[in-house]
């Protein structure tokens, strides 16, 4: 798929619908974690519950997975992207955030689109860096440094804190690495391609949880409602809005999500939990907004001149 990226309205709603789905995963899955499953296992759980969901969607409209034919490279190039997108980087974050603080986490996630940016200069036609895209990037960088606090850059005292800060950094580059892989594959099915990678997903997942964390245990009915909203909502059909946003509008406007999440996890916690909202949630937001209008300043243009 070569031709330059389509931003559309669709394509801001899509992105601001991913932020927000994204942001409110974390209180769940602290609800799951808490109810005595297990990090791995919670990961391979919501992979598979997805990847089975989408399966029998696929299947019911009984469409091809690609409209052309296809090389053998690109059936690898899958098979990478299953792992990257998915697999890999749940595993890698699983296994950091024993060490790390979430806040240094959650600005590892922010990088993804500092590492998106050059990747794609160089892989993805109509993707050039300019110095008011990256302008823009950095100032959203520093926008969700400020959000996170003190706390983005603690140490823990940890003795595998720095391998566990080089896991979430792996991480953040498995899913700016899969973005770029996914925009460049044939022209496929939308659903078809996200059922796939989910899919492979699930088959390095499971049995890597198995390994490392024993059978999986018997959830509590409260914690298979847990997995089963995972794997509906944030899994499912957020690697479904995923896959559009990358093929349509390209793997740097869908680094947007990654300003979005610390965000909305906030104000969501906030709204739900009853958190405090930190001080600096205004100048926070500003510089995030900042970021994304100078990044995408072409894009808006063309928005609010339709």
């Amino acid at each position: 798929m070569n031709t330059s990226p389509q931003i559309t309205p669709l394509s801001w709603l899509m992105v601001a619908a991913l932020g927000l789905t994204w942001g409110g995963t974390f209180m769940v899955t602290e609800v799951a974690l808490a109810g005595g499953m297990p990090p791995f296992w919670l990961a391979a759980s919501r992979i598979g519950f997805a990847a089975l969901l989408m399966s029998m969607i696929w299947l019911a409209l009984g469409r091809p997975l690609f409209s052309g034919p296809t090389s053998p490279a690109d059936r690898a190039n899958m098979i990478i992207i299953g792992g990257l997108s998915s697999a890999v980087p749940f595993s890698l974050l699983a296994w950091g955030q024993q060490y790390v603080t979430s806040g240094f986490a959650g600005v590892s996630m922010a990088a993804v689109a500092l590492i998106v940016l050059p990747l794609a200069h160089f892989t993805v036609p109509g993707e050039q860096m300019t110095p008011r895209k990256t302008i823009g990037f950095v100032i959203g960088f520093v926008g969700v440094v400020i959000l996170i606090g003190a706390q983005a850059f603690e140490a823990t005292g940890a003795a595998f804190e720095t391998p566990g800060r080089i896991a979430c950094v792996l991480a953040a580059s498995c899913y700016a690495i899969g973005s770029i892989m996914l925009r460049r594959l044939p022209d496929a099915h939308p659903i078809g391609l996200a059922t796939v990678l989910l899919i492979i997903g699930a088959i390095m997942t499971v049995p890597l949880a198995w390994a490392i964390e024993g059978p999986p245990p018997i959830p509590t009915p409260q914690v298979i409602g847990v997995l089963a909203f995972l794997g509906l909502i944030p899994t499912a059909g957020a690697n479904f809005l995923r896959v559009l946003v990358v093929r349509s509008a390209g793997p740097v406007f869908m680094s947007l999500v990654n300003y979005q999440v610390p965000v909305w996890s906030v104000v969501l916690g906030a709204l739900i939990l009853g958190e405090a909202l930190p001080k600096s949630l205004l100048l926070a937001m500003s510089l995030i907004l900042l970021g994304v209008g100078l990044s995408q300043y072409g894009a808006l243009r063309r928005l609010f001149n339709r």
